[in-house]
């Protein structure tokens, strides 16, 4: 039952639009239930006797009776698709606009273990099923059903006996329709997920062209995305397979139904027990009875579709925001000083491996501190826990001397800007980009940020400047160019807290100049937290923070450092041999 509230609980929003669907599906089923009668009160008027006026009219009486209820049926079939249609797509968007709602607040370990295609799937196409569901399989399992209930109701005045034993298939076919249940709803879930599988492959394909075609991977791919076709074609047809088997019994249950009637109800007229009209009328009825049933058969496959992509949107549902604002939290509405103290912090993963222990650490307002270290040893983590993309195990990391748990998340994320090293774009225009950073900015301030990120002059020179398209992550601009772009962004939002990953790595030194000058520009009168991968690129930092095993092992001035012959002074020695190497090797 949990994937069918999941749905009832979008669906109430749109209570009165289908309170009106159900309404004109009431009166459209009444309305066809009158035909068979005036066909069963015309062919009595015509075996009445010789022609005559009044027999004329009560023709003509029952031609536009026959009209009025066609044009009415007309008026309550739109009225009743319509107001299905707007209840459909309804709850499609808001169940699409909670789910894309509550992702952005899912904790980072959670997008790293998906894929983007899968949860592109499940945003987009599981929720479309809702639309069949609400718009179409609900109607007509409701038409269906308040139909059988009216031709049952009008048979069993015409005949009750005849009317029993025209039933007779009706339980069968709703004890196939719960045994299928059973075995279908598993069969469509594993379709949906294996159609998430090929999406992910596929949206890992089209980001990857570049590298697929460098190392010449076409056919290895394309024949690990026919595998995922393939499979899915196998589920959907096994899926389908059930649901054709249960289509055949419905439809020989239905054709039992009818020779019942025509073996009892022959007799019944042969005895003089039943007129021939009212024999015609039952079969014109059993048609509606047994055509309600083979509609339901229909319709209850596409509501299993739907209850098995609410099962798995229900997975996404029950997924708990690892990182949320406390009760009564703290809203910023200054701007802060950006002192930065942390008090004892230790991080580990959910898994048990602690990837910081016991950090003790001051960052004073509008410093620079370079974080440095062994790949693998936290930095990155550690920069992470400023803007709550996690949230500590232990210990308290604090702004302005108030723990960063006690302030809401948005007011908090205010405070910080990040530039970095793989730099996000979206795909928009130049000016969209830098507007990330805050999108009431005017031109003039936009451009001023470009011409501090040094980015006016190369945006100048592109056909359409500031309106040139950068495409998917940005792929139209070099890796220099995006750095920019991003520093742009950065300076348009004019945080106090500045985050950096070096900026300037595996660029050109005439690239390197413009961008080391750009973010000189930025740090100025910001707290600056650099992660520093060229040591040579922060020996001006007020504080050099190194990381090993866990905990800061080293703490000072380069120079301070230097005279210590630690870790610090090793790294710095490693890195200028291995720059001195390359300078003599390129020379």
């Amino acid at each position: 039952m949990k994937p069918l509230h999941f749905v009832l609980r979008y669906a109430r929003a749109y209570s009165r639009v289908l309170v009106i669907t159900i309404a004109s599906m009431v009166l459209l089923v009444g309305g066809g239930l009158i035909i068979p009668w005036i066909i069963e009160n015309l062919l009595t008027t015509l075996q009445s006797g010789d022609v005559s006026d009044q027999m004329l009219r009560d023709v003509s009486r029952l031609s536009l009776i026959a009209m009025g209820i066609f044009l009415l049926r007309a008026v309550f079939s739109f009225t009743q698709n319509y107001c299905a249609h707007i209840a459909g797509w309804g709850v499609v968007a808001d169940v699409r606009k909670f789910i894309y709602e509550r992702m952005q607040r899912f904790k980072l370990r959670f997008y790293e273990d998906k894929q983007t295609g899968q949860l592109m799937t499940r945003v987009m196409d599981d929720t479309g099923k809702f639309e069949d569901m609400i718009a179409h399989a609900v109607p007509n399992l409701l038409v269906s059903a308040v139909t059988l209930l009216g031709v049952i109701t009008v048979l069993m005045i015409f005949n009750w006996q005849l009317a029993l034993l025209s039933l007779i298939p009706i339980p069968f076919v709703i004890l196939f329709m719960r045994g299928f249940a059973k075995y279908v709803r598993p069969a469509f879930r594993l379709r949906q997920a294996e159609l998430a599988n090929i999406n992910a492959v596929l949206a890992d394909n089209i980001t990857g062209i570049r590298d697929i075609k460098a190392f010449t991977r076409e056919e290895e791919e394309a024949l690990r995305f026919n595998r995922g076709i393939e499979r899915h074609r196998r589920l959907s047809l096994k899926a389908i397979k059930m649901m054709s088997a249960f289509e055949p019994l419905v439809d020989l249950a239905s054709s039992a139904g009818t020779l019942i009637v025509i073996y009892f109800g022959g007799r019944l007229v042969v005895n003089e027990s039943l007129t021939v009209p009212v024999l015609v009328a039952f079969f014109l009825y059993l048609s509606q009875l047994y055509a309600p049933v083979r509609t339901m058969s229909i319709s209850w496959e596409h509501v299993q579709e739907a209850l098995a992509s609410a099962d798995r949107l229900t997975e996404l549902v029950d997924e708990e925001p690892e990182v949320n604002d406390a009760p009564g939290a703290l809203q910023l509405t200054e701007r802060a000083r950006g002192e930065l103290v942390f008090r004892n912090v230790t991080f580990g993963y959910k898994n048990g491996i602690t990837v910081l222990e016991h950090i003790d650490l001051e960052i004073p307002a509008k410093s620079v501190v370079a974080l440095v270290g062994p790949s693998g040893v936290g930095k990155s983590t550690l920069v992470s826990l400023i803007p709550r993309f996690y949230d500590v195990s232990n210990g308290a990391v604090m702004l302005d001397g108030k723990d960063i748990k006690t302030i809401t998340l948005e007011s908090l994320r205010r405070q910080v800007s990040i530039v970095l090293q793989d730099v996000f774009l979206f795909h928009g225009t130049v000016r969209d980009n830098i507007l990330f950073g805050r999108p009431d900015a005017t031109d003039e301030e936009v451009i001023a940020a470009a011409k501090a990120a040094n980015a006016h002059e190369f945006v100048t020179a592109m056909p359409d400047g500031y309106d040139t398209l950068v495409g998917e992550r940005g792929v139209k601009l070099s890796g220099g160019q995006k750095q920019r772009i991003s520093i742009a962004r950065a300076l348009l939002k004019d945080a106090p807290v500045l985050i950096l990953d070096e900026a300037t790595s595996s660029i050109d030194t005439e690239t390197e100049v413009l961008i080391q000058q750009a973010l000189e520009r930025l740090m100025a009168g910001r707290t600056t937290i650099i992660i520093a991968h060229r040591l040579s690129t922060i020996r001006g930092a007020d504080q050099i923070v190194v990381l090993d095993g866990k905990h800061i092992a080293e703490r000072g001035t380069h120079a301070a450092l230097m005279t210590r012959h630690g870790l610090y002074a090793r790294l710095t020695g490693a890195q200028n041999r291995l720059d001195r190497g390359e300078s003599s090797s390129t020379s």
